[in-house]
Formats: C-alpha cells, structure tokens, sequence
C-alpha cells in the first residue's frame, strides 16, 4: 500500500484553470488529487493563499513560484476580469510555471486545440498574427489567445530538440481529463522522489538548466 504522507510532508500542486463551466471538473480534480495525498492550491476552491494587500494576480503569481508541481487545464474559455493590454491571470500563471521549469502537466480541451490549426491552416501562425484578427467571441471559444496558451505549454518559441516538458495531453470530456490527472499523480511516492533529487538542491537544477541550453 503507498504511503500517505503526513501534512508536513505534502507535496504541492497547484490547479490552474479558468473556472467558468468547469467547476464540477475543478471540484473532481481536487477531491482525487487530495485523495493522492498532495496538498492541492486551487482559487476555485479557495486554498490560494491570499493577502489583502495584494492584486489577485500577485498571489496567484506567489503561489505558482511557491507550489511542488503545476497542473494547467487549457480551455477555450480565456477567463474573464481582464484588464486591456493584460494576460489573464491563468495564463500568466501557466507562462511563470513555463519560466520556472516547474514540474508540470497540461490539459487542453479539443477546441483549443482545433482552433490551433484551423487558424494555422488560414496563414495565422503565430500571436502576432493572431492577435491582428478582428475575432468575436463564439459559444465554443471566446478569445484566440486560449491558442497562445497552448504553445506556451508546448514550448513553440523553443527550438524542437529543447522542448523538453513540452507535454500537452487533448481531452474531450471530464472523464478524459481525470483519468490523466489519476494516471499522472497517483504515482505520490515516485514523484516525491523526483523533486527531492532534482529541484532539493538549487544549484544542481541551475547547472542542467544552463547545461541544456548551452547544448552540452
């Protein structure tokens, strides 16, 4: 039988996703991964740490430097609360996750992922020229920049041989998302192990990081 680790001894994943539509989802995926044994970080369900001096980005932002491991859910729903000019907090959350090399998983919904190469079949390949296309929200996706969020999960402004951590598993329904999220997580003791050998020691996870990119 796996071990349950005490309190002090969670691992902690934070759950990053719009909400809107999904909260059965979000609610499901909290219950298996506070089943495997973590500690799960999750605005829907109110365990982001909070100060009232913050913007909520800020402590999302905090809470995504501080977390073990990061789950992504990519829908076609971008979020809303979005000032002009901003990334919503969901996909900065997932660009800082990107940018520490947190251990990380993704899920996108099929419509992103759709739209991702229905726009590349039209000539729109890339953010800039995404960003350009006068698109008005439909019932199945509300904004293109859902599409940037995929690439920045799958590491597109890296070249293909460094895109390591670039997985991004498509899922139709909650059933697909959750069996993924079980097959992932319930391996509580093997992932445990992984963080303590590579990110315990800051200098070693510098030095492959540095290692990587010099091409070594």
């Amino acid at each position: 039988m796996a071990r349950k680790p005490t309190k002090k001894q969670k691992l902690s994943v934070m759950v990053s996703s719009t909400v809107y539509g999904i909260e059965d989802l979000l609610d499901q995926l909290y219950a298996l991964l506070d089943k495997f044994g973590y500690d799960v970080v999750m605005s829907h369900r109110g365990t982001i740490a909070v100060n009232s001096t913050e913007h909520a980005f800020e402590s999302s932002l905090k809470a995504t430097e501080k977390c073990d491991l990061f789950l992504g859910l990519i829908m076609p729903f971008y979020g809303s609360g979005v000032a002009k000019g901003q990334l919503s907090i969901t996909h900065q959350e997932m660009k800082k996750a990107v940018e520490l090399n947190k251990p990380r998983w993704f899920l996108a919904h099929e419509f992103v992922v759709f739209a991702r190469l229905l726009m590349r079949g039209a000539g729109f390949k890339t953010a800039d020229a995404r960003a350009a296309v006068d698109f008005k929200a439909a019932g199945a996706l509300n904004d293109l920049r859902v599409i940037d969020m995929y690439e920045t999960a799958t590491l597109q402004d890296k070249a293909f041989g460094d895109r390591q951590g670039n997985w991004v598993q498509k899922f139709h329904s909650a059933d697909d998302a959750l069996l993924f999220a079980s097959a992932q997580f319930h391996r509580y003791g093997e992932i445990e192990q992984f963080v303590r050998d590579n990110l315990g020691n800051p200098e070693v996870v510098k030095a492959g990081i540095e290692a990587k990119t010099s091409g070594k």
